[in-house]
Formats: C-alpha cells, structure tokens, sequence
C-alpha cells in the first residue's frame, strides 16, 4: 500500500494547503485550487488533501461530487457549462443545446476526441434574468442565443489547443 506522502502531487498539494491553512474550513478554496492548477480533483489528491486536514477521505470526495465545478475526472482545455433552469429552459435553452451538440460532435456530459473541449450542463448559474447563460471556462455568456454559442464554439476551436 503506497503511504500518502509516496502519492507524485503530495508536495504540491500541501503548498496549497499550507498556503489555506491546514483546516477543514478551508476545504472548499483547497480543492478549488487544486482544481484550477491540476484540471480536475483526482482521487489520489484528495486523499493527500484528507491526510493533510485530518479528517475522513469520505469527506473530501463528498464535497468534490456535490460541488459541479469540482470535477474527478480530467476536461478539456475548454469546458461549456450550459445552465439548465427553467428560465433559461423557458428562453431557448434547448435549441442552444442543440447547436453546441451540433457544432462539438458530442452530448453533454461528453469531451471531445481530442480533449479540446467539454460540454456540461448545468442546474443554475444564479443568472435567470440574463439567460440563457452559459460560460466557457471562468467566461459567463449571457443573453445567449444558438448563433452566440455558434461563434464562441468556432473561436475556441480556432485557437485549439
């Protein structure tokens, strides 16, 4: 059995930790971090983040699958996060699911073959007055319409990877 501090990321995790404070209060900006410099939160980090907080791995890995911008699993360069609430139902959401479907070659939920990009949707961003909403990366879109997230798809995928 490999021992916490054996795990290849263990001496960047703990920077990150370190730098929060080793305290369960600050699990959620931790995991975040680890997100944003490794892409995804892998079941060996969290592990790391568990020893190094002293709580349960249990713990962690319930607040990296509650928390949808907390992903296990490797993304693309590019995630599309399409909101999914009933406003944004009500304002053509499903027309701009299409063309994003369309446009990728995939279904949410799906990354594209060449790891360039994934589509997720999503419950709510907050922003039922603006939607449709969507958000590529950290990017939020709103007012969004099936030729918007046309454009933006063909942007990002000019730029590759």
């Amino acid at each position: 059995m490999q021992l916490v501090e054996e795990i290849p990321a263990y001496g960047e995790i703990k920077e990150i930790v370190e730098k929060h404070g080793a305290d369960r209060r600050n699990l959620l900006p931790i995991l975040s971090d680890i997100r944003k410099e490794k892409k995804f939160v892998s079941p060996e980090a969290a592990q790391v983040v568990a020893h190094l907080l002293g709580i349960h791995p249990v713990e962690v890995n319930s607040v990296v699958s509650f928390y949808h911008f907390l992903n296990d699993t490797p993304k693309g360069k590019y995630v599309i996060r399409l909101c999914k609430n009933v406003s944004c139902m009500l304002n053509g959401k499903e027309e701009i699911k299409k063309e994003i479907e369309k446009k990728l070659g995939v279904r949410a939920g799906e990354t594209t073959d060449d790891k360039l990009v994934t589509f997720e949707e999503i419950n709510c961003f907050g922003l039922c007055d603006v939607g449709p909403a969507m958000m590529i990366n950290e990017e939020v879109y709103t007012h969004v319409t099936p030729q918007k997230a046309n454009e933006l798809i063909s942007e990002i995928l000019a730029r590759g990877k």
